[in-house]
């Protein structure tokens, strides 16, 4: 009697157990053809897959452009908060002003003031010329160009001349008085001029040209005498100038009205005031 193909499968099946048929451990490696055991598919065949490469297997790290500008954002967003809130603060006095820790310092180790002497006056300042002058000044060389070697300031000068009588050289006889105590005649010294006085908060330097080699020079070789110069030299232009000015004359016109007002108070009614040639 022949057997169907059902018969002969089920019969070489009776030996094996129904709780695993298809054991994985018992069964042999199918070569897959690629070289590589193929991983267990489900089949009932051991099946490996080939090794992943590292990008593979490692997941992808995020992107770090990405989280530093966001930590920047918030850094700034941080810090305009802060400002903000301070100077909120310092609006509506909630806080002290605050200073710059940066701020200049000054200061000032000067020593005391010594009074040397004290001199005794009888001056009598009768007028005072106020004056001005822009100094000029440059030193150069010949047969070389200014660019090269040329040192040209312009200096505005400001300053004073007092014109004064000094009563301290009045001798004797240089009064006369009438019996009636009516007529006085008073002879005095021609007026004389003080020292100018520069008025620093009023001079300063308006323009300077310098050559190449001034410019070089002054970098190894300051001259902190320069600007001293241009004082005594407006200083001394300045006193040329008050002398051949109306200011001695205008000195002798008010000491006459001063005498003459004082004399007069004291009941005399001719007052003789005369000047010494100059």
């Amino acid at each position: 009697m022949a057997r169907s193909d059902d018969d002969r499968y089920s019969t070489g099946r009776a030996s094996i157990p129904d709780a695993d048929p298809h054991p994985t451990a018992e069964l042999p490696e199918v070569d897959s053809g690629t070289g590589w055991p193929d991983d267990d598919t489900g089949s009932g065949l051991a099946v490996k897959s080939p090794p992943r490469t590292r990008e593979e297997a490692e997941p992808a790290a995020p992107a770090r452009g990405g989280g530093i500008l966001r930590g920047l954002f918030w850094l700034v967003a941080v810090a305009g908060v802060v400002v903000a809130v301070i100077l909120a603060t310092q609006v509506a006095g909630w806080l002290p002003s605050l200073h710059n820790p940066f701020g200049a310092k000054h200061t000032d180790r000067s020593q005391p003031v010594l009074l040397k002497s004290i001199q005794d006056l009888s001056r009598y300042v009768a007028a005072e010329g106020n004056f001005q002058i822009v100094i000029d000044l440059q030193n150069d060389r010949k047969y070389v160009p200014d660019v090269l070697l040329n040192d040209r300031t312009l200096f505005v000068a400001a300053g004073t001349v007092e014109a004064y009588v000094d009563f301290s050289t009045i001798g004797q006889g240089a009064i006369t008085d009438s019996a009636d105590h009516k007529t006085a005649t008073i002879k005095l010294p021609a007026p004389a001029l003080g020292k100018a006085n520069i008025d620093h908060s009023k001079s300063y330097v308006f323009a300077q040209q310098k050559g190449l080699f001034n410019i070089v020079g002054d970098l190894f070789n300051s001259d902190p005498n320069r600007q001293q110069q241009l004082y005594l030299l407006a200083e001394q232009r300045i006193s040329d100038t008050a002398k051949s000015s109306e200011l001695p004359q205008r000195a002798q016109d008010n000491t006459r009205k001063m005498l003459d007002s004082m004399l007069r108070a004291l009941g005399y009614t001719s007052i003789t005031v005369e000047f010494a040639a100059p």
